[in-house]
């Protein structure tokens, strides 16, 4: 069949042209070479639907420069298509119903609800999942804040700490409001009473800017920072669900998330988890049941959703050392392992995906081999029988001869 070829999906961040990630897709083309990929990048903006054909972006590893090329489609399609309110995600929705045939390596996941919602029906999952609730109106909200000491609002489809609220009942019996806008500006905080918080937020339209009420885990650090984890779960070159490395986020000071967009810093699980927990022993163990509860995760959600090649799942541990699953991000970064220091780990982040298409397009060579040679093995056998068939067919005609013979002999 050929040289294997990978072409990575994404989206032009404005009009211009401009793409996101471009220093990741260097690295991946310069890793897919090295196992015999040939990759390329583009946008739904770049096909021609008529000619089903890619005005391609290719990197020349050797040259280190981009260049533009007409290609055919690829024999799969790495999606990495984060979500966008802009013309070009509806030419995404076209693309991806117009050639959901193709094989992708990972397959849309659902909204933050839903995602939630799948989890929840497994009960061996819902220990690990803070409540959450769908908010259609202000009762929803009521309940959970009566119900916890700390209720964080998350927009349904949100990345990236946009557009997060957190609800802080403090020892005087008023309300802390902190958050960050849909452009990761902290908001200023500030109190009101119980009666006064959907005043707060009208403004915001919860309602119809769907959001989630969620359960909040307390994880305010010594020096009054939050911090969680950030775990990045992958297929590997067996096509088999693996932990590449989970490392700590710890958020700046006044923000109520950890995301290093937002200014968080990265560092390592083991130091910040030893340093969260206060017992070496226990922080081993609450690393291990992490691990698996990853792995478990992804597979799960992949047998819900269809072909999935890796997730990241923001972890955060409280300090009994109960794992509560914040929520999955199907379009994950990596820079969180360089930012800890962990350029190993950074690096299979970067060849994983490339390894397990490797794998997987060597897994469909194997089914057309098989394929090929089971329809050869049947005309075969179809020829032999036709040969047998023609050789009783003779034999029928030498026994009906002699019987003619033998009877005008006695007429």
């Amino acid at each position: 069949m050929g040289q294997p070829v990978l072409g990575i999906l994404t989206l032009y961040l404005n009009d211009r042209g401009l793409m996101e990630e471009k220093p990741i897709y260097e690295r991946m083309t310069t890793a897919g070479k090295n196992l015999g990929l040939d990759i390329f990048v583009f946008t739904p903006a770049d096909v021609n639907y008529a000619q089903n054909r890619i005005n391609a972006h290719m990197y020349d590893t050797t040259t280190k420069s981009w260049s533009r090329k007409w290609r055919s489609f690829p024999h799969m399609i790495y999606d990495r298509c984060r979500i966008q309110k802009s013309h070009r995600f509806v030419q995404l929705s076209h693309f991806r119903k117009k050639y959901g045939h193709l094989t992708f390596l990972n397959r849309v996941l659902r909204n933050k609800w839903t995602v939630y919602k799948t989890l929840n029906r497994e009960e061996k999952f819902r220990p690990h999942l803070p409540l959450t609730r769908y908010y259609d109106g202000q009762s929803d909200l009521t309940e959970l804040i009566r119900k916890y000491p700390l209720v964080y609002l998350k927009p349904i489809n949100g990345t990236g700490g946009r557009g997060i609220l957190r609800i802080e009942k403090e020892q005087s019996g008023s309300y802390l409001i902190q958050g960050r806008d849909q452009s990761r500006r902290i908001v200023s905080p500030q109190r009101v009473g119980l009666t006064g918080i959907h005043n707060r937020l009208a403004k915001w339209n919860l309602r119809e800017n769907h959001y989630l009420v969620q359960q909040g885990i307390q994880l305010k650090l010594a020096n009054g920072r939050v911090h969680d984890y950030r775990m990045l779960v992958q297929k590997n070159r067996s096509g088999e669900w693996e932990v590449t490395g989970c490392a700590g986020r710890i958020g700046p000071s006044g923000s109520i998330t950890s995301n290093l967009h937002g200014g968080g810093q990265a560092v390592k699980m083991k130091t910040l988890l030893n340093d969260w927990i206060k017992n070496e022993e226990l922080a081993a163990s609450v690393k291990q049941k992490a691990e698996e509860l990853g792995v478990d995760i992804a597979a799960h959600l992949e047998r819900s959703y269809g072909r999935l090649c890796e997730l990241a799942l923001d972890l955060a541990i409280d300090r009994k050392g109960q794992i509560w699953l914040l929520e999955v991000n199907p379009k994950p970064s990596r820079e969180v392992f360089i930012q800890a220091g962990e350029r190993e780990t950074y690096r299979r982040a970067i060849i994983r995906p490339l390894e397990y298409a490797a794998w997987l397009y060597e897994q469909k060579v194997q089914r057309k081999d098989k394929a090929k040679a089971a329809a050869e093995s049947l005309t075969r056998r179809d020829a032999r029988d036709d040969t047998r068939d023609v050789t009783r067919d003779d034999t029928r005609d030498d026994s009906w001869n002699e019987f003619m013979d033998e009877f005008e002999e006695r007429s």
